[in-house]
């Protein structure tokens, strides 16, 4: 696919990304607004996001996000990334509503959608999908950063098995355009403030081992949430602690978000398919790291999260 010629003559252009944006989400989005913007400046072109965490603000756009999702006229084209249509949160009627419809992702539980789907689920973060589909002349530092933040937020700063050789050949290309990537690893996926690391040590004291120590799940309410004043944007990273546990093999962390409703975070290693397990609740992700949204106490959930880890446990200790 080719970007700027599906957007040709365009006027009026949408872009967004799934609800509680990541790195990959806003850094995507943002990336794709500046190369539009440069490519086409006569369009007009808006990105759509729930607001993102403060730690994405040096990226070029932050501050122009729109998270109000109020009515607007149909776009001549809108760009679902990072996701498929059901996960735009507000953005959703705008997607639905344009003339012409663009999803790109990576994510191997979404089958695509819209006019134009581009879903490469062997690439380890939409970023690098954006990468390859832009033209390399019109990318510049700016860019360049956007593209880069997704990719290391996604990847784990290059430790998941998503990680291609040519992952680190695009980053190495990112790099030369000059920015303190140290400095943005450093700030946006280590660094964190004294209360989200108070909630990350209480959420791991409190974690809970199971399946003969393979398993592991931690769970924060909403009363503990007020308590420490915390959103969810504060309990990134949680559960890749849990997963860093010596002898675990799947982890799980949970945070409540209605009455007996809890949004459901996993990550693995090879011998666990946590798309597949997402997969039985309505949700998704990728074989490494999935999610989903639950209903029911919170035992309840962990009993039926449990049902389809321990099967494909219990089928690696058979081979």
């Amino acid at each position: 696919m080719n970007i700027l010629q599906e957007c040709m003559n365009a006027k009026k252009i949408g872009i967004s990304g799934h609800i509680r944006p990541d790195g990959d989400c806003v850094g995507s989005c943002l990336a794709l607004w500046q190369y539009l913007k440069k490519a086409l400046p006569d369009a007009e072109v808006t990105v759509f996001l729930e607001k993102p965490a403060d730690i994405f603000s040096e990226l070029t756009g932050y501050e122009l996000i729109d998270s109000t999702f109020e009515e607007q006229k149909p776009f001549d084209v809108f760009f679902a990334l990072d996701c498929g249509a059901e996960r735009l949160g507000g953005a959703q009627k705008y997607f639905e509503g344009a003339n012409k419809k663009i999803n790109i992702d990576h994510h191997i539980s979404n089958a695509g959608c819209g006019d134009i789907s581009v879903v490469r689920s062997e690439v380890g973060s939409v970023c690098e999908v954006l990468y390859d589909l832009m033209d390399k002349e019109l990318l510049d530092r700016d860019i360049a950063m956007a593209l880069y933040i997704g990719i290391i937020h996604d990847t784990g700063v290059f430790q998941y098995s998503n990680v291609r050789p040519e992952t680190l050949k695009v980053a190495a290309h990112l790099i030369t355009y000059g920015f303190d990537f140290p400095r943005l690893i450093e700030e946006t996926f280590y660094q964190r403030t004294y209360v989200q690391t108070q909630i990350m040590g209480r959420a791991l004291m409190e974690s809970v081992r199971f399946l003969d120590g393979r398993c592991i799940v931690s769970v924060v309410d909403k009363k503990t949430m007020g308590f420490y004043e915390v959103g969810p944007k504060d309990l990134d990273g949680i559960v890749n602690q849990l997963r860093n546990i010596n002898g675990v093999d799947c982890a799980i962390f949970m945070y409540e978000t209605d009455c007996l409703e809890y949004k459901v975070s996993m990550r693995s290693n090879e011998k666990v398919d946590v798309a597949k397990v997402a997969s039985y609740f309505n949700g998704g992700g990728h074989a490494r790291a999935a999610g989903c949204t639950m209903k029911g106490t919170f035992h309840d959930c962990v009993n039926n999260l449990s049902l389809h880890i321990e099967e494909q446990l219990k089928n690696t200790t058979e081979e």
